[in-house]
C-alpha cells in the first residue's frame, strides 16, 4: 500500500508533480507533513512556488541528487 504522506512523482514533468501534491494534501490534516521525490527540473521553482500560494510550509528541499526530495507541511 502507498505511504500517504509520500508522492512519488519521479518521471512526471510539470505540473504534474504539484498538481499529485496538492490531491495528496488535500487529504492530510493540517500540520501533517508529505515528502515528494521527483526528478523534473522545474520543480526546484514550482514546488516552492506551489507551497508559498496554497499556504504550505517548505520545510525541506534536497536538490543535489538526480531525485530531487521536497518537504511539505500542510498549512
Amino acid at each position: 500500500m502507498d505511504d500517504p504522506n509520500t508522492l512519488d512523482a519521479v518521471g512526471l514533468l510539470c505540473p504534474l508533480p504539484v498538481l499529485k501534491a496538492r490531491k495528496r494534501l488535500m487529504a492530510l490534516a493540517p500540520g501533517d507533513t508529505l515528502t515528494i521525490l521527483a526528478d523534473d527540473p522545474a520543480a526546484v521553482v514550482d514546488v516552492p512556488h506551489f507551497c508559498v500560494e496554497a499556504g504550505h510550509t517548505l520545510i525541506s528541499a534536497d536538490t543535489d541528487s538526480t531525485v530531487h526530495r521536497y518537504t511539505i507541511r500542510k498549512g
